[in-house]
């Protein structure tokens, strides 16, 4: 089988081999591979005939459905480059994106579609609206541009020619520590080697059923579906309400493997997991943050014989390390090492190697590593530099990315996250990562979920406020909180104040914690009259 060079030929691998093998599950919808390959094609005929250009953009503004997979890689086989916009996105939002990368196409919605009355005309380089969906358009007006129904693609299904593993594929947006979100700018290449890379660490095979509940505007969440289609599995879509769907659609799909974030898995490993999961859930993975001690513990006491694989990742380089199952009781607290054909470096301030158990800035180095911002040259430069430790005479140096993130490696070379640098926390002198008071604070098992964030003090500079989502009596469960972070932390990284509130905390659109917003709310709680 000839291996893939452009993210929308990964599936294209298996329609001769393995044709009627299931590619995608969406509902009650059952997807081959032959007909994944037809629907790409379809939607690639209807880009084209709008005009796209090589290397222009397509948004999709969509909940998760098939349509979205297949336009954001039809997109791809018609030369264009995809962007997957988070449906949990306001129309403010929204708009930055298709100005911010001068979007030619958007498929969307008819109710979503209504939602962008007011912005759509400003998005002056806006030039067709594809809607999907059986309602009638007939009233809705586009400004400057066309509209044309899903339904409308043409029978005979369209490749581009002419294109690269270098070229662009995608761009997705990503928080920054300021200012609005940035553009990622990755090529085919990015995407096909970040998926073989994951697929081999996990061992998947083309009888995997991996299920895709996060975002696929996630570059963790488009993951499931790259390595799914890079091995011939079968990714099974899914928009959940509550967490304990995700365990019943695990259940009913036999799902053998399963992704999410932190705060999705505290919330899965209070529930109660069937035992038919055992026989058929093969590993579960966390990204996007360091999943606790507690949390971890209690999901394997449910899944005893799934293998638990702990990873870091960032957008302007997939993914970067995991932790191979082995290694979890040894080294639970570990990111673990650099995934197939990545190097990671440990890194001072002056760009010279760190020694083992040193703190450092992790830097990325590889085939994943993202072509830089859209449109954004200063914050490129600031990130994607120069590879430490190449040769003085080579005329073009190697692009590496510079995380911006703190770890140490220790003398088997196994990494572990302190913190982010726009996260830490500078308090009477001191740099507090939150992770690891969110970690003690966890181990007195009394809230579902934690976030610790610095708030200005006119004394320590800083002060640490925990905040906590309770069931239970708001000063008791703060006096408990406080009680373990006394018994097992330095004095300056106790919290000065516990916030202990009744709803989840806050998210943002990749579903991760928000701790901006987190912070900015506690702004004042220490401002004197």
């Amino acid at each position: 089988m000839n291996m893939a060079r452009l993210i929308h030929e990964l599936p294209v691998r298996h329609t001769g081999a393995t044709p009627d093998a299931l590619a995608l599950c969406d509902g009650d919808r059952r997807i081959s591979y032959a007909q994944l390959d037809e629907e790409f094609g379809r939607a690639a005929a209807l880009f084209s005939a709008q005009g796209l250009a090589r290397r222009e953009r397509v948004a999709v503004w969509l909940d998760k459905r098939a349509e979205t997979v297949f336009a954001l890689f039809g997109a791809a086989r018609a030369g264009g480059v995809f962007v997957p916009v988070n449906p949990l996105l306001k129309p403010e939002q929204v708009e930055h994106i298709l100005t911010d990368c001068n979007v030619r196409v958007l498929v969307t919605s008819v109710e979503r579609l209504a939602l962008l009355s007011e912005v759509l005309p400003r998005c002056h380089d806006l030039r067709t609206v594809v809607v999907v969906g059986k309602q009638t358009t007939a009233a809705i007006e586009v400004p400057g541009a066309t509209l044309r129904h899903w339904d409308d693609r043409p029978e005979r299904p369209f490749t581009a020619t002419g294109m690269i593993d270098a070229d662009m594929a995608a761009i997705l947006y990503t928080s920054g520590s300021t200012g609005r979100p940035k553009g990622v700018v990755l090529s085919h290449r990015n995407l096909v080697a970040g998926a073989a890379s994951v697929s081999e660490y996990l061992e998947n095979t083309a009888q995997d059923r991996i299920l895709s509940v996060l975002p696929l505007s996630f570059d963790y969440g488009l993951n499931q579906l790259t390595t799914s289609f890079h091995v011939g599995a079968c990714a099974v879509l899914m928009n959940y309400l509550l967490p304990r769907d995700v365990i019943r659609a695990v259940a009913r799909e036999r799902i053998t493997g399963l992704a999410a974030v932190p705060p999705l898995w505290v919330q899965l490993a209070q529930l109660e997991w069937p035992a038919s999961v055992r026989e058929h859930l093969r590993y579960f993975t966390n990204s996007g943050g360091h999943m606790p001690a507690t949390v971890l513990a209690g999901l394997r006491k449910s899944l005893p014989e799934t293998k638990p694989v702990l990873m870091y990742g960032l957008t302007e380089a997939f993914r970067s390390t995991y932790l191979p199952p082995s290694e979890v009781d040894r080294r639970p607290d570990s990111m673990g090492k650099a995934i197939p054909n990545a190097e990671i470096l440990v890194v001072r301030e002056d760009g010279v190697l760190c020694e083992a158990g040193e703190p450092g800035e992790l830097v990325h180095r590889g085939v994943h590593v993202a072509m830089g911002y859209w449109n954004d040259p200063a914050r490129t430069a600031e990130r994607f530099r120069p590879a430490p430790g190449q040769p003085e005479g080579l005329p073009m140096p190697e692009m590496a990315v510079w995380s911006g993130d703190t770890v140490k490696k220790d003398e088997a070379g196994f990494l572990y996250f302190v913190g982010r640098r726009d996260e830490m926390i500078k308090t009477s002198g001191y740099r507090v990562s939150p992770g690891e008071v969110e970690e003690i604070a966890y181990s007195a098992e009394v809230a579902s979920e934690l976030a610790a964030v610095g708030v200005t003090h006119p004394v320590l500079g800083q002060a640490v406020v925990l905040i906590a989502y309770a069931d239970g009596e708001a000063a008791l469960v703060a006096e408990q909180l406080l009680g373990v972070c006394r018994q097992r932390l330095p004095a300056f990284m106790v919290p000065a104040q516990v916030l202990v509130r009744s709803e989840p905390l806050p998210r943002n659109p990749n579903g991760k914690i928000d701790r901006k917003r987190l912070g900015a709310e506690c702004a004042d709680l220490f401002v004197k009259d």
